[in-house]
């Protein structure tokens, strides 16, 4: 049992390759009769991925290089994108490649139109765009009809949706960003991270800037509940500012200073400045986590109506992301608190671990270079 209990906390402190930004791209649907008229957005830095768009390799796309492979980039696209209406496909015509600046970087913008052999009354999306090449890609769904509005969220675990025309209930809605939420904490490896710095010294307490194990439980679940509570209420704060359009941050700002949030929160772990101000802590840094959320929204569009369902349920789902981290990881450190072992190596180690990661993010994302495929 103590052995697995290690191998939990190391896994969690193990980053991927996905510790950056997530991919997103953004298909917007308008059905129009048994035409259907749709815009899919796709970010130009995740195309040169599969498709080597960068001809001189000297780092930067010019529209002379996506152009010259307009052909090419449409056909990967669509390859991996099909419609279909009441078990019938609905054949793809690609319109004219263009170019559009998001809050995020550049994208291609696809347009298209799809011919349906009748009005359809639910439309099935099938969806497996980078399914080989990144794991964590989303394609985010706006489909419009006469006043009504529908959303969806596709992925590798789920790559087709079946959407409803006549519009989409609250419910599915809430869910569906409620899901996504979760994986927001559990697949955003920097806010995973964060997160786990928080709860890492959580069963010690400051003396002499030194930690020293707790004597009981109590204080240790109050703590946790006021700093999972600072993070949430922060993180729905900036990113509902920021959905709004009421509040803009360059997105590179944005993962630059997420990166660096966690390599403070670290360095705090291993000779500790703030005692007892972790919520305080998770509050102000959790502004800056909210944002990173906040672009997707943005750019979806969506109605204001389900904007507000978005918001509520992906601040649901991030809520219960922190809880079931805090289940897993808490009563391991409330077990194995005495033991100086398991805090020079889960303490120490995993926040030094951590910090170095922390350093090699703030690097890449502030320069656009990658090391060691981080």
């Amino acid at each position: 049992m103590k052995y697995l209990c290690i191998l939990l906390l190391l896994w969690l402190t193990m980053p991927t390759a996905q510790a950056h930004k997530p991919s997103d791209s953004y298909l917007t649907l308008a059905v129009n009769g048994s035409s259907i008229n749709g815009r899919w957005d796709i970010a130009l830095r995740d195309l040169d991925g599969p498709l080597l768009l960068d001809g001189d390799g000297n780092g930067e796309l010019t529209w002379g290089e996506v152009r010259a492979r307009e052909a090419e980039i449409q056909r990967y696209a669509f390859e991996h994108l099909h419609l279909a209406a009441a078990s019938q496909p609905c054949p793809i015509s690609p319109g004219q490649l263009l170019i559009d600046q998001h809050s995020d970087g550049t994208y291609a913008v696809l347009p298209f139109t799809a011919q349906c052999t009748s009005t359809p009354q639910r439309l099935k999306v099938d969806y497996r765009l980078f399914r080989d090449t990144d794991t964590l890609h989303k394609g985010l769904i706006h489909l419009a009809e006469g006043g009504q509005n529908a959303t969806a969220i596709v992925g590798l675990e789920h790559p087709t949706a079946e959407i409803d025309v006549r519009g989409r209930s609250a419910w599915q809605a809430l869910r569906d960003f409620a899901v996504e939420g979760i994986w927001h904490i559990w697949r955003g490896f920097d806010h995973a991270l964060f997160l786990l710095c928080l709860i890492l010294p959580a069963a010690y307490w400051p003396e002499q800037r030194r930690w020293q194990p707790v004597a009981s439980m109590q204080p240790v679940l109050l703590d946790m509940l006021k700093t999972v509570t600072g993070f949430t209420a922060a993180h729905a704060l900036s990113l509902t500012l920021a959905s709004l359009h009421l509040l803009t941050v360059p997105s590179q700002w944005v993962e630059v200073g997420i990166a660096l949030t966690i390599l403070l929160t670290a360095l705090n772990n291993l000779y500790p400045v703030l005692p007892g101000r972790k919520w305080l802590v998770a509050f102000g840094f959790g502004l800056i986590h909210g944002l990173g959320f906040a672009n997707i929204l943005a750019d979806m569009a969506l109605p204001t109506w389900q904007l507000v369902v978005a918001l509520t349920g992906f601040n649901i789902g991030v809520e219960l992301g922190q809880l079931i981290m805090v289940t897993l990881v808490l009563p391991v450190l409330l077990i194995y608190r005495r033991g100086v072992w398991f805090k020079w190596l889960v303490l120490y180690g995993g926040s030094l671990l951590i910090a170095g990661f922390a350093v090699i993010w703030i690097y890449e994302r502030s320069t656009g270079l990658k090391l060691l495929g981080l």
